[in-house]
């Protein structure tokens, strides 16, 4: 980074300077775009450089592995996506609501979807970071959506229902779309 120029992103590796945080939007760009094409199994890093216009080297000082830039995509999309905004009373209606949004984050990229779940499961140490930072993030909101002073029980019961929900549409036994429904009615059982 050059002097006076301001880092404007956090990267899973570092700080970014505004030019680096274009090279990393445009490989996470290109990324969705080769999955489309080639799903994940069939996806290198060498093809998303490629895609879009930097060189490998360039892409793996970004990113390490293959299933560190699906990681990255999903952390991206996490917290892009605002929580729902409910003043509902209920603070079942809240969870629900924040558990479908998180669910929903992928369901419409199926490609995507499945790449998530076999990219979070990735032992790479910067895949293990995102891991982390994605799971704190959801509990974060889980927590926010139950109100004051949370079970925690309840909580991790809820983070459960969530991973289990993610490895079980990545497997392909359902959609995300009827992931979140799932998710809905097991939250239901824990909250009622």
């Amino acid at each position: 980074m050059s002097e006076g120029e301001p880092a404007v992103v956090e990267a899973t590796r570092r700080r970014l300077s505004a030019k680096q945080a274009d090279t990393v939007d445009k490989l996470t760009k290109a990324a969705v775009e080769v999955l489309a094409r080639e799903g994940f199994a069939g996806m290198t890093i060498r093809m998303v450089a490629a895609a879009a216009g930097v060189g490998t080297a360039t892409a793996y000082t970004y990113f390490s592995s293959k299933e560190h830039l699906v990681a990255e995509i999903f952390w991206r999309r996490l917290v892009g996506a605002p929580s729902p905004v409910t003043e509902d009373p209920d603070s079942t209606i809240r969870v629900v609501a924040e558990l479908r949004s998180i669910a929903l984050l992928v369901a419409d990229d199926q490609e995507v979807a499945g790449a998530v779940t076999s990219a979070l499961l990735g032992r790479d140490p910067d895949v293990a970071h995102l891991r982390a930072r994605i799971g704190l993030e959801i509990r974060t909101r889980i927590e926010r959506a139950l109100g004051p002073d949370p079970d925690p029980e309840v909580v991790v019961s809820l983070e459960l229902v969530y991973a289990g929900a993610l490895v079980r549409a990545g497997m392909g036994y359902a959609s995300y779309a009827d992931i979140a429904d799932l998710i809905e009615k097991s939250a239901l059982l824990i909250l009622r």
